[in-house]
């Protein structure tokens, strides 16, 4: 136990020595300073209305559970159509044989009555 106390310990100061010396960039503490404003703003919006964000939140995940809704009856549809249109040749093919026959029949029938004649 007593190791792993020194890792994390080591740990922490290794991030906090790592994160002091990538704030010598001036555009990195720009940046941080910026990302701290918009965090800490954050907060404070929460801290003054909890109830407000929690139903922001919930209108959030609604909305995001309508898009997956709506998404997985689009691709489900669209399964449905690639089903039909795999079915189509065969169905074509059947068609077309049907359509042989009867043209062959027809050549005969003509064969024949000429051959009569």
């Amino acid at each position: 136990m007593g190791n792993s106390k020194k890792f994390w310990m080591w740990m922490g100061i290794g991030a906090a020595v790592g994160a002091a010396l990538s704030l010598c960039d001036k555009t990195t503490r720009a940046s941080v300073k910026e990302d701290l404003g918009k965090v800490s703003g954050t907060a404070m919006y929460i801290a003054k209305d909890p109830k407000g964000f929690a139903s922001e939140v919930k209108d959030s995940v609604n909305k995001v559970r309508t898009a997956v809704e709506q998404v997985v009856d689009d691709v489900a549809f669209i399964a449905e159509k690639v089903d039909e249109i795999r079915d189509v040749p065969p169905q074509v093919a059947d068609i077309m044989k049907e359509t042989k026959e009867a043209i062959g029949k027809i050549s005969e029938k003509a064969n024949n009555q000429e051959q009569q004649a």
